[in-house]
């Protein structure tokens, strides 16, 4: 899972935002493509969705109480041994400026509704009961975007990585099964259109793009020809869909051996993944 998110990230940070004559035109898979516009960011190099997803899998891997604290010292530790490009400009600076979990909860303001905690919650979706998932999704929500539509995103992205993994169901059903489990039909109808920076969307749109199915490349163009915050996108759908029996494992060679792989790449997320399960 971790990989394949990874791939999605670093795939879809090539067009975030960008014109949608640049996505239809360089949204083949065959390779990475350097950004019109953000040239930090180095084809095949993943971002804050990965670096946060990969920090709370560890922290669940590594046995270690999952609390507030526990979670902000995940994010802490993963920043500052790894600092990337990616991560919104304000929040950037605020995570270089803190070493320790206790200050990022004492300094944090966690008002925001966008897709930070979203895009970072598949770790919990593995977990055996739905209960365990939202408990899980939850606490770490709250640790940046402790608000409705925020934690709500993150449930639901959460929860269709459970769905998938499990094997609760067609895919093409995770939506209303969401939607039942959470409570809002939101979730149960499609996204179109350009993706914007809320939480909401950019799951709505991973939701779209994993209940049509096929397959991962699929899957992943879709996701991509959205348009907008397409990176988040296909986080959060590939996370789900590489869980799914019923989506064919077929992400091009190219796109698995031009992801990043230095200390904490494609062969580390492959190894903390195993511990996962």
């Amino acid at each position: 899972m971790l990989v394949e998110l990874a791939i999605g990230d670093a795939y879809g940070a090539g067009f975030e935002y960008a014109d949608p004559a640049f996505v239809t035109r360089h949204n083949t898979l065959d390779g990475y493509v350097r950004h019109p516009r953000h040239h930090g960011i180095r084809p095949g190099a993943y971002t804050d969705d990965t670096q946060m997803t990969l920090a709370l899998a560890e922290l669940r891997a590594s046995g270690v109480e999952w609390t507030p604290e526990s979670v902000a010292s995940a994010f802490v530790t993963a920043f500052h041994r790894d600092p990337r490009e990616g991560y919104a400009r304000g929040f950037q600076a605020f995570l270089g400026t803190v070493r320790t979990g206790a200050e990022f909860l004492a300094r944090i303001r966690p008002d925001s509704d966008k897709s930070g905690a979203a895009m970072r919650a598949s770790p919990a979706g593995l977990l055996p009961t739905a209960a365990e998932v939202l408990h899980h999704t939850d606490v770490q929500a709250r640790v940046t975007h402790d608000t409705a539509d925020g934690i709500a995103a993150a449930r639901a992205a959460a929860l269709a990585v459970h769905y998938c993994h499990h094997g609760l169901g067609p895919v093409a059903e995770v939506g209303p099964w969401i939607a039942d489990r959470l409570g809002s039909g939101v979730w149960a109808r499609p996204w179109r259109g350009k993706v914007g920076s809320k939480g909401v969307m950019s799951v709505r749109a991973a939701l779209t793009a994993l209940a049509a199915g096929g397959s991962l490349s699929s899957v992943l163009r879709a996701c991509v020809a959205f348009t907008g915050d397409v990176d988040t996108v296909a986080t959060v759908a590939l996370a789900a869909a590489s869980r799914s029996a019923e989506i064919r494992a077929d992400l091009p060679r190219a796109l698995l051996d031009g992801l990043e792989n230095g200390p904490f790449g494609r062969d580390h997320l492959a190894r903390v993944d195993a511990h996962l399960r």
